[in-house]
């Protein structure tokens, strides 16, 4: 197998550098998982900084259970499919060819289909008029800001970051926060696909309703419908991207 050739990194944030280029090369798949990573002096000469920028970002692949530090030193690849967590999609949305991945995009949207149903039933069970009143004047700002696409996805993710902040599940906030992370890297390109789910009004007031009653089953029920919306658009402009188009 040919090594893996480095390039040098900018002086400034040195570890975030090289953290971001070993986490890369093995989420890509140019250091596969068993392999040794080179030793620190190795790394610090061919990626063109200290010893302590190298020794820092491989604490970082540590915590991010992409290596493992052996005894004497040694750094080795793990498995990050077997080992890794939900804070490594953002490294895997696009290949090594710069392309979206457009497997990950579709794993990502069905998680999302999964978890927003119960998230919506959950903040409705726990939300109360509070949390109604939050939801009804984002709804409103919606409704005002209609002729803005940017503004209407800005706050159709404020509206479910309000139901996933009151809906007592703290892996459902970690999760949202992994995927609303990478979403972030592809928001541009994604908001004339998701557009009509960013419009879609009557299912939000839906769900905002039936958080003001406390019905958990109904709010189920629309944020079901309301991301099938999007998913489905998206599935369409992924099957044109896998054809060799791009997203329109």
């Amino acid at each position: 197998m040919t090594p893996p050739a480095f390039s040098a990194v900018s002086k400034e944030s040195l570890s975030d550098s090289v953290y971001r280029q070993l986490a890369d090369k093995i989420l890509r798949g140019e250091l596969i998982a068993g392999a040794a990573l080179p030793a620190e002096r190795e790394l610090s000469e061919a990626l063109g900084v200290n010893r302590g920028a190298v020794r820092e970002a491989i604490k970082r692949l540590q915590q991010a259970r992409l290596v493992a530090v052996r005894q004497g030193g040694n750094s080795v690849v793990l498995d990050y499919l077997a080992e890794g967590g939900l804070e490594l999609l953002p490294g895997l949305l696009v290949n090594a060819q710069g392309q979206l991945n457009t497997a990950v995009v579709r794993s990502i949207m069905a998680m999302r289909s999964a978890l927003a149903p119960d998230i919506a039933a959950a903040a409705a069970q726990k939300g109360g008029a509070a949390l109604a009143d939050e939801l009804d004047a984002l709804l409103a700002r919606m409704r005002a800001d209609a002729g803005s696409l940017k503004a209407l996805q800005a706050h159709a993710l404020a509206f479910w970051r309000k139901l996933v902040e009151r809906c007592g599940n703290i892996a459902f906030r970690l999760a949202f926060n992994s995927m609303t992370r990478t979403y972030s890297q592809a928001q541009d390109a994604m908001a004339a696909v998701l557009q009509a789910e960013f419009r879609d009004l009557e299912n939000l007031g839906a769900i905002a309703a039936a958080v003001r009653r406390g019905d958990a089953e109904t709010a189920r029920s629309h944020g079901r419908l309301h991301v099938e919306i999007g998913r489905g658009a998206l599935e369409h402009a992924l099957d044109a991207v896998d054809a060799g188009g791009s997203i329109q």
